[in-house]
This record gives C-alpha cells, sequence and structure tokens, in this order.
C-alpha cells in the first residue's frame, strides 16, 4: 500500500512539473495573441496588462446594457488586424508561404518517400554506401550551401520568383532517413504477397508502403511544412520583390517600417503562427506515432 501511494505521489509529481512546463512554454504564445488584441492605448503601457480589456471588460459591459461601449472594445481591439491586412501585403505575403509550403511538403513527401522505399526495401550496387552518403551531406552547414544555391536559381532564371524558394527546399535528405527506419518496421511479407498477387513496383509504393506508412509521412509533413513555413533567410536573398516575398520575410521588412507598432506587429506573428498550430494539432497522434515507430529498427 505504501509503494502503491508512493507511485502515486510520484506520478502526480510528474504531472504537475510537466503542466507547469507546458504553461511556461505557452506565454510567449499567449503574449502575442494577447497583445495583437489590445486596445492600441494598452500596448506600451508599463507594467503591461495580462488580460486585454476586451477579455475582462466585454461581459460585464454586455450585461450592463452598455452595448455601444462593449462595440467599441472589439472595435479597438481588432484595430491592429485591420491596420495589418488594409495597410500591408499581407494577404500576398501569407498565400505565397501557403502556396510554397504546400507544394514543398506534398513535393518532398512523394520524393523522400520514393526513395526510401527504394533504400529500405530493394535490394541493388552500392545502397548502403549511397544512402549514407546522402546522410553525411546532413552535416554541411546549410550556410555554406547559400551561394551554390543561388548561383543554380540564378543560372534557371527564376530569381525573384516562388520557384527559387520550392525548388532547394525539395532535396531533404533527413526526410529519407526518417521514413526508411519507419519502413524498416513494415514487413516485407506484405510486400512478397503484392508482387505474387500481380502489383507493380509502383504498385507496391502506392497502395501498400505508403498506406501502412502514414504515421512516418505524417511526422515528416510536420516537420516539413514547419519548416517552410519559418524559412527565413533563403527567401530572404532569393526574392527582392514584395509582391513575392513569404511572411517571415514580409514580418521582418514590416517590422522595420513599424518599429514601435507592437500591437500591429503582435498581429502578424499571430497570423503566421496560426497555420503551423492547426497543421500540429490536426496530425499530432500521428507525429508521436511516427517518431515512436520509426526508431524501432535500424
Amino acid at each position: 500500500m505504501k509503494r502503491l501511494r508512493a507511485s502515486n505521489v510520484g506520478i502526480a509529481i510528474i504531472y504537475l512539473v510537466l503542466i507547469v512546463w507546458a504553461i511556461i512554454s505557452l506565454i510567449p504564445l499567449y503574449w502575442v495573441f494577447t497583445t495583437s488584441i489590445q486596445q492600441p492605448d494598452e500596448v506600451a503601457i508599463m507594467p503591461p496588462k495580462l488580460i486585454p480589456s476586451v477579455i475582462s471588460r466585454y461581459l460585464p459591459l454586455r450585461l450592463a446594457g452598455e452595448k455601444e461601449a462593449a462595440t467599441a472594445l472589439v472595435d479597438g481591439a481588432l484595430e491592429s488586424y485591420r491596420l495589418l491586412f488594409r495597410k500591408t501585403q499581407m494577404n500576398r505575403w501569407f498565400l505565397n508561404s501557403l502556396l510554397i509550403s504546400i507544394s514543398a511538403t506534398a513535393g518532398i513527401l512523394l520524393l523522400d518517400s520514393m526513395a526510401a522505399f527504394s533504400f529500405a526495401k530493394k535490394e541493388f550496387p552500392g545502397r548502403d554506401f549511397l544512402f549514407w552518403v546522402m546522410v553525411g551531406t546532413m552535416t554541411i552547414p546549410g550556410q555554406v550551401l547559400l551561394v551554390p544555391m543561388f548561383m543554380v536559381v540564378r543560372e534557371l532564371n527564376v530569381v525573384n520568383t516562388p520557384w527559387a524558394v520550392l525548388l532547394p527546399q525539395l532535396s531533404m535528405v533527413f526526410g529519407v532517413f526518417l521514413l526508411k527506419q519507419f519502413m524498416l518496421t513494415i514487413p516485407s511479407e506484405l510486400i512478397e504477397a503484392a508482387r505474387i498477387d500481380g502489383a507493380s513496383e509502383f504498385g507496391i509504393y502506392w497502395r501498400v508502403m505508403v498506406p501502412l506508412a502514414k504515421p512516418g509521412l505524417a511526422t515528416l509533413g510536420i516537420l516539413t511544412f514547419t519548416s517552410s513555413w519559418n524559412s527565413f533567410l533563403w527567401p530572404l536573398i532569393a526574392i527582392q520583390k514584395s509582391e513575392w516575398f513569404t511572411l517571415p520575410v514580409g514580418l521582418k521588412m514590416l517590422q522595420d517600417q513599424n518599429l514601435v507598432n507592437y500591437g500591429l506587429l503582435m498581429a502578424g506573428a499571430a497570423v503566421a503562427a496560426v497555420p503551423m498550430i492547426i497543421v500540429f494539432l490536426s496530425f499530432q497522434q500521428y507525429f508521436v506515432k511516427g517518431l515512436t515507430l520509426g526508431g524501432v529498427k535500424g
């Protein structure tokens, strides 16, 4: 009985620590969203307000019958967002980032899964050597590749276009490594059975490997989308036209032009954070499963 109580206390302490740590981790995100909906005269108040007026005062005003005052609170809370979408190219930057991130994610999932299938389930000369050479390229710092990549996109005549940002992102060696480790956990007998049934090699890949590798694909998709969405340095180098800026580059330009308008800057940061939150919450169950199963067999 004492051991059981001690075990329960230990588990409770662990959960308490995790909850506290989660709350601390969410404070920056909370600060971004709450600052973006503060009244214009509240943003620069010191000490800062932890709860915006639109949250703390709206319901009491509505219950008191002061509809106009409550409406004015909401209008003030949305002022930063109205300014963001009316006075900047936020719509265009958001669409650019969304199209590039979705295209990069789809391309990497297709190309890396094909390569991973070959490395995991195919036999050909130099397979292991070629795989480890590819993995070895992950040790090269990304900054070293900036000049060669720029020379390539310049020769392709795609500088200042979305292709300059998209094409270099389609080569993701980590994705091949992750999916190969995951596909190694899939029994080869399933492939042999499909081959006996007359399935082509592409049919085996598409109808057998891809459905069974969904957790690994979801994990890679989340990592790829997040990486592409947050990419800043390469889009800054490859694109100089504001109409083709991605969201991180556009927010940097916005910051340079509005150093003291914290409400506007936080509104932009909140808009940028929403897609990543949605993607992660939608695929988190596959994300955890993919990370755990991918390291079982190597």
